[in-house]
């Protein structure tokens, strides 16, 4: 019988395949953005169907881009920042010693 690993473990070991990191940052960046989209709608009181009239966009499109499961284009970006009435801002930045 086989040994099983723990959770951070396995995540180590996935992390450390090729690509895997990269991978993984995308995700993550995906889903900061979808969530930073979803915050700025629901503190205007907005439902994803009211957003995606605003943006151009289907309820479903607007639903998968908050859900961090679409990785979009800058115009996308543009759309969503336009409709919900605030600016888009892209930066880089020096990444931290943690990171």
């Amino acid at each position: 019988m086989t040994e099983r690993s723990d959770w951070a473990t396995l995540r180590d070991q996935r992390l450390a395949e090729p690509g895997a990191s990269d991978a993984y940052e995308a995700t993550r960046l995906a889903f900061e953005l979808g969530r930073a989209v979803r915050e700025l709608r629901e503190r205007l009181g907005w439902t994803q169907t009211r957003l995606a009239e605003a943006s151009g966009m289907t309820q479903s499109a607007v639903a998968r881009f908050e859900a961090g499961g679409t990785t979009p284009t800058l115009a996308v970006l543009e759309r969503l920042a336009r409709a919900l009435g605030v600016d888009l801002s892209v930066e880089f930045r020096p990444r931290s010693s943690a990171a």
